[in-house]
Protein backbone atom coordinates (compact mmCIF):
# COMPACT_ATOMS: atom_id res chain seq x y z
CA UNK A 1 0.00 0.00 0.00
CA UNK A 2 1.36 3.74 -0.82
CA UNK A 3 1.04 6.04 2.23
CA UNK A 4 -2.06 7.34 3.18
CA UNK A 5 -3.29 10.76 2.92
CA UNK A 6 -5.11 10.95 6.48
CA UNK A 7 -8.70 13.16 6.78
CA UNK A 8 -9.58 14.82 9.96
CA UNK A 9 -12.19 16.74 11.29
CA UNK A 10 -15.74 16.85 10.16
CA UNK A 11 -16.28 15.30 6.30
CA UNK A 12 -19.54 17.11 5.88
CA UNK A 13 -21.45 19.32 3.17
CA UNK A 14 -19.79 22.24 4.53
CA UNK A 15 -16.08 20.94 3.61
CA UNK A 16 -17.09 18.96 0.78
CA UNK A 17 -16.34 21.76 -2.11
CA UNK A 18 -13.32 22.44 -0.42
CA UNK A 19 -12.04 18.33 0.33
CA UNK A 20 -13.15 17.33 -3.63
CA UNK A 21 -10.38 18.15 -5.17
CA UNK A 22 -8.01 17.18 -2.43
CA UNK A 23 -9.41 13.65 -2.45
CA UNK A 24 -9.33 13.16 -6.22
CA UNK A 25 -6.19 13.97 -6.12
CA UNK A 26 -5.10 11.32 -3.91
CA UNK A 27 -7.39 8.79 -5.89
CA UNK A 28 -4.61 9.90 -8.78
CA UNK A 29 -2.27 8.84 -6.65
CA UNK A 30 -0.03 6.18 -7.28
CA UNK A 31 -1.52 2.15 -7.95
CA UNK A 32 -3.07 1.84 -4.42
CA UNK A 33 -4.23 4.98 -3.20
CA UNK A 34 -5.17 5.40 0.73
CA UNK A 35 -7.26 7.41 2.93
CA UNK A 36 -6.96 7.03 6.38
CA UNK A 37 -10.18 7.77 8.00
CA UNK A 38 -9.22 7.56 11.39
CA UNK A 39 -9.60 11.11 12.99
CA UNK A 40 -12.85 11.99 10.75
CA UNK A 41 -15.37 13.37 13.38
CA UNK A 42 -18.36 13.42 11.60
CA UNK A 43 -19.26 12.13 8.35
CA UNK A 44 -22.73 12.45 6.32
CA UNK A 45 -23.84 11.71 2.78
CA UNK A 46 -21.37 14.62 1.29
CA UNK A 47 -18.94 13.37 2.62
CA UNK A 48 -19.75 9.57 1.99
CA UNK A 49 -20.44 10.58 -2.03
CA UNK A 50 -16.67 12.03 -2.26
CA UNK A 51 -15.09 8.93 -0.83
CA UNK A 52 -16.85 6.87 -3.60
CA UNK A 53 -16.23 9.50 -6.15
CA UNK A 54 -12.85 9.15 -5.34
CA UNK A 55 -13.03 5.20 -5.28
CA UNK A 56 -14.63 5.26 -8.36
CA UNK A 57 -12.02 7.66 -10.03
CA UNK A 58 -9.41 5.69 -8.84
CA UNK A 59 -10.47 2.41 -10.47
CA UNK A 60 -11.47 4.36 -13.76
CA UNK A 61 -7.19 4.67 -13.96
CA UNK A 62 -7.15 0.76 -13.39
CA UNK A 63 -6.31 1.47 -9.58
CA UNK A 64 -7.84 0.52 -5.99
CA UNK A 65 -8.71 3.44 -3.85
CA UNK A 66 -8.80 1.71 0.63
CA UNK A 67 -10.59 3.33 2.63
CA UNK A 68 -8.66 2.57 6.19
CA UNK A 69 -8.98 2.96 9.70
CA UNK A 70 -12.62 3.77 9.43
CA UNK A 71 -13.73 6.19 13.02
CA UNK A 72 -16.84 5.14 14.58
CA UNK A 73 -18.96 7.90 12.94
CA UNK A 74 -17.14 6.63 9.47
CA UNK A 75 -18.15 3.45 10.40
CA UNK A 76 -21.62 4.13 11.99
CA UNK A 77 -22.63 6.04 8.72
CA UNK A 78 -21.31 3.27 6.38
CA UNK A 79 -23.20 0.42 8.23
CA UNK A 80 -26.26 2.59 8.14
CA UNK A 81 -26.69 3.17 4.51
CA UNK A 82 -25.02 -0.87 4.26
CA UNK A 83 -21.77 0.12 2.09
CA UNK A 84 -19.27 -1.43 5.16
CA UNK A 85 -17.81 -3.35 2.04
CA UNK A 86 -16.24 -0.39 0.87
CA UNK A 87 -14.36 0.08 3.76
CA UNK A 88 -10.85 -1.67 5.09
CA UNK A 89 -11.28 -2.15 8.24
CA UNK A 90 -8.29 -4.09 9.56
CA UNK A 91 -6.87 -1.72 11.44
CA UNK A 92 -10.18 0.47 12.54
CA UNK A 93 -9.71 2.85 15.78
CA UNK A 94 -12.45 3.17 18.36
Amino acid sequence: MSEALALSGELTIYRAAELKAELLAAAALGESPVLDLAEVSEIDTAGVQLLLLAQREAAARGAALTLTRPSAAVREVFALLELEAHLHTGGASA
